[in-house]
């Protein structure tokens, strides 16, 4: 086996890439065309999607993009290139010079010296029209082509952006990333909503499980960070989780991500609190940094679209019953529209793990939730049952000693106090960018009765 020294010095000294005769055009990425300082004439090439067309008499004006802005890049050809091929939605390969451009709207633009069609679109086929506006419900029929518009691919840009800040915020303050599995015989949450995981009906075996024990998708990766809080003080994982609800609302889906995380050592919800608030903070303010464009966009054209509802004031709260969405709203709303910490669930409501405060006839945990406008709930945590008597007690009257037998060995081995959370993704975006529908913000939304592609 190779040594890190000699695969270091492999690596450095192999190339598959022959030298050139001549040095070909750079290839640059729209946005980098975009915010070029160099406009004396360089030769680039820039490769994308027609996004518009436009043919004069002597002159040839389009407009392609390749995803990586939101504003496409104007390409100045003879009218001697213009084709049938060269119609909205086409790829297209463009060489020529980047030059400074003579139009207010634009610093820069591509004088065309070859266009080459890679591939064909025929334009009155296309489910999408140039300049028209479709509605989101309009675009979630085409799964497969939706993205290729201007606020699916604004909103895939800051989810994107939005992924590369919350693990930044992690990997900065210190916490390590763990890959909690997919695949569990866990029900984290005690709500039965699960989707079982079996063979095909070509490999299965009557009467035998393939593990052994059921298993099922993930609905929640928490208690794995909680076996590895137990080495790590600081962890966290991001990624897919699963839950089989009958719902086809615009708050709920099948298959969504969740960022979690669980702390060793803390022994406050202030802390934790802490903690889920800078997140919320460094994250949001780095997507609002990097892409104001694509912000801007669906905050003109998706948010003010929003229906505002109200709720009556009387019987909305009683002491034991649990939070629905209309009463998160009407706390955020109470609240002056921010950001609010709903602390201390009555335990009946809350699963074994949460942290019994002991604190009389009204017996809370410590839970804590954070709603946001919008969109309620965005970050669920607690406290942990650290202390063994008290989780045993918990685990035998629900019938759960038996199956998590492990869990409470986390506890006669070094146990210490700790918390942890966790944030629905999707909801997050739904929050910074103000879209009423969650199957809008993720790119293969899936729910019942819909697994499209």
């Amino acid at each position: 086996m190779l040594g890190a020294r000699c695969l270091l010095r492999a690596l450095r000294s192999c190339s598959s890439a022959p030298c050139p005769r001549h040095k070909p055009s750079a290839k640059l990425s729209v946005r980098d065309a975009l915010g070029a300082q160099n406009t004396s004439g360089e030769r680039v090439k820039v490769q994308g999607w027609i996004r518009s067309v436009r043919s004069q008499k002597e002159v040839l004006f389009l407009h392609i993009n390749d995803g990586s802005s939101l504003e496409s890049l104007q390409v100045v050809a003879d009218s001697s290139f213009d084709s049938k091929e060269l119609a909205f939605g086409s790829s297209v390969e463009v060489q020529g010079q980047l030059v400074k451009s003579p139009s207010k709207r634009q610093n820069v633009e591509l004088k065309a010296e070859k266009i080459e069609v890679v591939g064909n679109c025929d334009a009155k086929a296309f489910p999408f029209k140039y300049k028209e506006r479709h509605p989101l419900e309009y675009l979630r029929q085409y799964p497969h082509l939706r993205c290729r518009t201007n606020v699916l691919g604004s909103i895939l840009r800051v989810r994107s952006e939005a992924t590369a800040a919350i693990h930044s915020f992690f990997k900065d303050s210190g916490f390590v990333h763990i890959h909690t599995p997919i695949i569990t015989s866990n029900d984290c949450e005690g709500a039965g909503e699960l989707f079982r995981v079996e063979p095909s009906s070509k490999v299965k075996v009557p009467e035998e499980n393939f593990f052994n024990v059921p298993a099922f998708l993930t609905v929640s990766g928490q208690l794995h960070l909680e076996v590895m809080s137990g080495a790590f003080t600081q962890v966290f994982t991001f990624g897919p989780t699963f839950r089989a609800e009958n719902s086809q609302s615009r708050r709920h889906l099948a298959e969504f991500y969740m960022v979690e995380a669980e702390i060793s050592f803390v022994e406050s919800l202030q802390d934790l609190m802490q903690v889920m608030e800078r997140l919320f903070k460094t994250a949001t303010m780095l997507v609002l940094s990097n892409c104001p464009e694509d912000i801007e966009l669906c905050h003109r054209f998706i948010a003010p679209g929003q229906k505002i509802r109200t709720y009556a004031k009387k019987q909305l709260f009683n002491w034991g019953v649990d939070l629905h969405t209309e009463h998160e709203k009407f706390l955020v709303k109470h609240c002056g529209n921010i950001p609010v910490f709903v602390v201390n669930y009555p335990l009946a409501l809350k699963p074994f793990y949460m942290r019994d405060n002991e604190d009389g006839p009204q017996h809370t945990v410590a839970a804590v939730d954070l709603l946001v406008p919008g969109v309620g709930e965005l970050f669920g945590g607690s406290l942990r049952e650290e202390r063994y008597h008290f989780l045993e007690q918990r685990l035998a009257r629900s019938g759960l000693t038996e199956a998590y037998q492990w869990y409470l060995d986390l506890r006669r081995f070094g146990s210490v106090p700790h918390g942890g959370f966790g944030m629905g993704f999707e909801r997050y975006l739904q929050c910074i960018l103000g879209i009423d529908n969650i199957k809008d913000v993720i790119p293969f939304p899936r729910f019942t009765h819909s697994c499209l592609l």
